[in-house]
């Protein structure tokens, strides 16, 4: 339940554009410029997602391991410590690799309210070299809750998920750094 009390705790992660709200749904898009090229983002959102992710914005935390499936139907799942707790957060809809990752589906507390969304991972060259990600979502459906109320902490989660991914593409890589040597 990590996911949930963190999606509703306080976040510090700059906020997304809005681009829409009502009481039975919302849309946010966000950007982030990092300086490797769409091949290697695609590497990292799609290979490397439990590396990236914010293990406080998953359902069993630290110990859980996150994993997308990168191809129509597939999953973007999380198991838990032991294995026998498992979440299908999204299901994969579209991929084009290095531009757009298509996942379907509530993420967190949405999901348990019963309600659908698109999310997008748009890559595109940014212009002053690099690769502009964009991560657009869209939820909504019925529900008694107004959902206008969580839009802006949704907002900062969803900030606070991409700025994983374009923090773990800024590192710099250990290839400049020497092998041990394994002789004795």
């Amino acid at each position: 339940m990590a996911l949930a009390a963190g999606l509703f705790a306080v976040c510090t992660a700059a906020p997304a554009a809005v681009k829409d709200v009502a009481a039975n749904g919302f849309t946010i898009e966000n950007e982030q410029t990092v300086p490797v090229d769409p091949a290697a983002v695609w590497k990292a959102l799609v290979g490397e997602v439990d590396r990236w992710w914010p293990k406080d914005h998953t359902w069993w935390g630290a110990g859980s391991t996150l994993s997308i499936d990168p191809r129509a139907g597939g999953c973007f799942c999380e198991i838990g410590r032991d294995g026998k707790q498992q979440a299908l957060h999204m299901t994969v809809a579209f991929v084009d690799p290095g531009k757009t990752l298509r996942l379907l589906g509530g993420l967190g507390p949405l999901q348990g309210m019963g309600l659908s969304g698109a999310m997008e991972f748009r890559l595109a060259p940014a212009p002053q070299g690099g690769t502009r990600i964009t991560l657009y979502y869209r939820a909504g459906g019925y529900t008694p809750d107004d959902l206008s109320k969580f839009v802006p902490v949704i907002d900062k989660v969803q900030g606070l998920q991409l700025a994983g991914l374009a923090d773990y593409l800024r590192k710099p890589t250990d290839t400049a750094k020497p092998k041990a040597d394994a002789t004795p």
